[in-house]
């Protein structure tokens, strides 16, 4: 009876050990399988974030150097969608600021701090040419000037504000036509022409839209005015 009950008491023993190695056993492979899922997630991650390419002010291609502005702008879309203007990742100007209209949408920067200084809209459909006009006359030196098109911008231009617009760097000003689309970055008193200005003709031809263009866009860094 002794040896049947030790015997017993040895099996049990060695069940326990057998069943308890085999949980552990299994444990072990679903924490070595936890942690290795957790390990591979936050490589991916980690490789996710690595190559996620880097985001630039106003969402522009790459980054300015220094000294410079940078800005990114859009014309509207036919009649429904308003220009948007971007200046140092500060929109200055959009549908959704609800501070655009049908025309010339002009945004004016300080030269040397990037300040915003002004915003305005001029309808040049069923406006009047003339507060445009003293507009444009009233901008000081060293500011810079951003304009977009939304509908149409070039009916109600004159000669005059054609001219006032050219003197701040444009060369497409004197082309610009009914429902045209054009932007353009340049500043009072520059001298020169204007590197910044992308203009798209109205074509019934090649219009996106129906009796509009497509939309133009453009970005880049603006030089800070130094004195």
């Amino acid at each position: 009876c002794f040896l049947t009950g030790a015997a017993k008491l040895v099996v049990v023993i060695a069940i326990f050990l057998l069943t308890f190695y085999v949980i552990s056993q299994v444990f072990e492979i679903k924490m070595d399988a936890n942690l290795g899922h957790i390990f591979a997630r936050s490589a991916l991650d980690a490789a996710a974030r690595s190559t996620k390419p880097p985001r630039y002010k106003c969402g522009i291609s790459k980054a300015c150097p220094e000294k410079h502005f940078a800005f990114k702008m859009s014309s509207g879309a036919a009649n429904v969608v308003g220009p948007k203007i971007c200046v140092e990742d500060n929109v200055l100007m959009s549908g959704v600021k609800n501070n655009v209209g049908r025309g010339i949408n002009v945004a004016l920067v300080n030269g040397k701090t990037g300040e915003t200084l002004d915003t305005k809209f001029f309808d040049m459909w069923g406006g009047d040419v003339a507060p445009f006009i003293e507009f444009l006359k009233s901008i000081q030196d060293g500011t810079i000037v951003l304009m977009a098109t939304y509908d149409d911008g070039a009916t109600k231009l004159n000669e005059e504000a054609r001219k006032l617009i050219a003197e701040l760097g444009s060369t497409s000003i004197t082309n610009l036509g009914f429902r045209d689309n054009w932007v353009f970055c340049g500043g009072k008193g520059i001298k020169t022409k204007s590197p910044f200005e992308q203009h798209i003709k109205n074509n019934k031809d090649t219009n996106k839209y129906e009796g509009w263009p497509e939309v133009v866009e453009m970005e880049g860094c603006i030089p800070q005015k130094q004195d």
